[in-house]
C-alpha cells in the first residue's frame, strides 16, 4: 500500500508540474495542445500537485506493520 501510494503521489505531482508549465506557457508541448496558456490549467496542476505532495507525506508517515 505504501510503495502504491508513493507511487501515484509523485506520479500526481510530476503531472501537476507539466499542466502548470503548459498552462502558464513555460512548457508549450506539444504546440497544438489545448493548455497552452490556459491558466485554469496551471491552477488544476497546482491542486493535482499539492494533492500528490499529500499523498507522498502520507506514504512516508505509514509504517511497514499492519494493526
Amino acid at each position: 500500500m505504501r510503495t502504491a501510494l508513493l507511487s501515484v503521489g509523485a506520479g500526481a505531482i510530476l503531472i501537476g508540474l507539466i499542466w502548470i508549465g503548459q498552462g502558464t506557457g513555460y512548457f508549450p508541448y506539444p504546440s497544438s495542445s489545448f493548455m497552452i496558456n490556459d491558466t485554469a490549467w496551471a491552477y488544476y496542476g497546482i491542486a493535482l500537485a499539492a494533492l500528490g505532495l499529500v499523498a507522498v507525506v502520507a506514504a512516508g508517515r505509514m509504517t511497514g506493520r499492519s494493526s
